[in-house]
């Protein structure tokens, strides 16, 4: 007999099959390598519209044993698995999607503490259908222990939770709530009577990496997969490189187009890593555009960012620019309420989907133009910091100072924002004036693709910025001169032919001689504008 969260069936992962489905069933075999052995509990963290539901409904298709998922599965990845058949439909599920549970305790107005007790409920609810000799004073535990050993054959239960963290990210403050839900999970899969005879294996999904209690997990025995260490589940995370190459091709859509719109999760070993719902958002739509603001509140990275950490909003600009920071994620609580430093909250825009993290150096970065998009319209927004305004106001005019090749407007832009606190301590090299660039340009990153130090066939243009194909915005290239003339940067971008190196480029090209002088401290600045007509072999 199926339940609505004891076997529940298969119906879920046959909707999703009878529509457009890439094929995830080998993450199936990972699971089943894991099933009664020491490492059977499994936390996987996604951000949201990461596929994670989609997920936990093949898992519970796959090992539900009161239904029948053959026609389901023999034409999927999973089918070639040595493991395939002997797991097939052979185990009791318990199925939870938390957020379900929490938002009718909003709903019927219920403390977010009675979360836990209305899940016990619920799965006695079930249990009671197929196990009628359960007491009223019986505990959900016994009962379980007694059905996998009575009438359920002495099958064990693999427990599926999707949105494991609903409770803990809605309940920030509700500490009652966290530890109320965090001991009902100890009691399930930390619990030497109960987890050995009853679980088989646990998959849990959410947003947050499971919620530390003091420097370790609150449920100790789970082996966690998370955007930071993805492990065996990365190929598994989002779409891959060769599955969205794939459904361009189906749908007729520009590859190319939808990597500078949807890449950036990169992983050492598989490569790039897509988000599932913007790509089959802009499949469907036939349009490649951003979809992030409907899978995650933006206002959640206001606040977030607004928190201003060790100068986060800089860092942000800094990202926004197309760096990469150094991030110290350990010490993250997986909370939405602890913050101790600018680094806690990079590490949660990484488990959030914001930043995209390289295990490698440690380091963050914006992942793609679709996230850009939210950063700059955050920092654009009501409530930012009034010195944020002030820069995007300053950097927007010198935008179209410099369009417009207004030489010594642009010198003056330059020379105030230089002595902000953008401008480096040490004001004293090309590399410093370099930096002060970055931030004057700030708002020129909407309209273009900003390259360093492009190479040419005689050397290295400072600066340059490409049109993105939505923008109307001509090229400009920069030099930089330290102690020189603005004169000679101009000149050096003309002789060495910097602006060849756009490649495939044709149309006007801004060029931008800048220079400082130590002397006199002044900033000066010439512009000139030629047309670029450059194929290349």
């Amino acid at each position: 007999m199926m339940g609505i969260y004891l076997n529940p069936g298969n119906d879920g992962f046959s909707k999703i099959c009878r529509g457009e489905y890439i094929d995830k069933t080998s993450m199936i075999a990972l699971v089943n390598q894991k099933i009664n052995g020491p490492n059977s509990l499994i936390c996987v963290s996604r951000p949201r519209r990461f596929g994670k539901s989609y997920a936990a409904k093949m898992l519970c298709a796959y090992y539900d044993c009161t239904c029948d998922s053959r026609e389901l599965f023999d034409d999927k990845g999973i089918a070639s698995d040595y493991t395939y058949l002997s797991h097939l439909n052979q185990y009791n599920v318990i199925y939870l999607d938390i957020t379900s549970f929490v938002s009718a305790a909003k709903r019927n107005g219920s403390s977010l503490s009675e979360v836990p007790n209305a899940i016990i409920e619920a799965i006695r609810k079930d249990l009671e259908k197929i196990e009628p000799d359960l007491r009223p004073d019986e505990s959900l535990t016994d009962g379980l222990i007694r059905y996998v050993e009575g009438e359920g054959g002495g099958r064990p239960f693999v427990f599926i939770i999707d949105e494991w963290d609903a409770l803990i990210r809605e309940a920030r403050f509700d500490h009652t709530a966290q530890m109320r839900y965090l001991s009902l999970l100890r009691e399930w899969f930390k619990n030497n009577t109960f987890t050995p005879r009853v679980v088989a294996a646990a998959y849990m999904t959410g947003i947050l990496p499971i919620k530390k209690d003091g420097s370790q997990s609150a449920i100790s025995d789970f082996k966690e997969y998370t955007m930071l260490y993805p492990g065996h589940f990365t190929s598994f995370c989002g779409f891959t490189e060769e599955e969205v190459r794939s459904l361009c091709a189906k749908h007729q859509m520009s590859f190319s187009d939808a990597k500078a719109w949807y890449d950036g999760y990169h992983f050492s070993s598989i490569g790039s890593i897509y988000n599932p719902y913007s790509i089959m958002c802009a499949m469907q739509d036939h349009s490649f555009r951003s979809y992030w603001q409907k899978t995650s509140a933006a206002e959640s990275l206001f606040t977030y960012i607004n928190m201003d950490f060790d100068g986060l909003q800089e860092t942000v600009a800094r990202l926004i620019l197309g760096e990469r920071i150094e991030v110290q994620a350990a010490r993250f609580e997986n909370d939405l309420e602890t913050f101790r430093s600018k680094d806690d909250v990079l590490t949660l825009l990484i488990h959030l989907g914001y930043l995209a993290y390289d295990e490698d150096d440690r380091t963050v970065q914006i992942p793609n133009e679709e996230v850009r998009i939210e950063f700059r319209g955050i920092l654009q927004g009501a409530g930012t910091n009034q010195r944020w305004i002030k820069l995007l106001l300053r950097s927007r005019r010198l935008l179209a100072d410099t369009l417009a090749g207004n030489d010594q407007a642009v010198a003056q832009a330059i020379e105030r924002i230089s002595e902000t606190e953008y401008a480096p301590t040490f004001y004293n090299d090309e590399q410093a004036l370099r930096y002060v660039i970055k931030f004057a340009y700030i708002a020129a990153m909407e309209h273009y693709k900003k390259i360093e130090e492009l190479p040419s066939g005689r050397g290295l243009a400072d600066v340059a910025f490409i049109p993105k194909p939505s923008s109307l915005y001509p090229a400009m290239v920069i030099e930089l001169k330290w102690n020189k003339t603005s004169d000679a940067a101009l000149d050096q971008i003309i002789d060495r032919k910097y602006a060849a190196s756009l490649q495939d480029y044709t149309g006007e090209v801004i060029l931008v001689g800048l220079n400082y002088d130590e002397k006199s401290k002044r900033h000066t600045c010439r512009i000139n504008r030629i047309e670029a007509k450059y194929t290349h072999d």
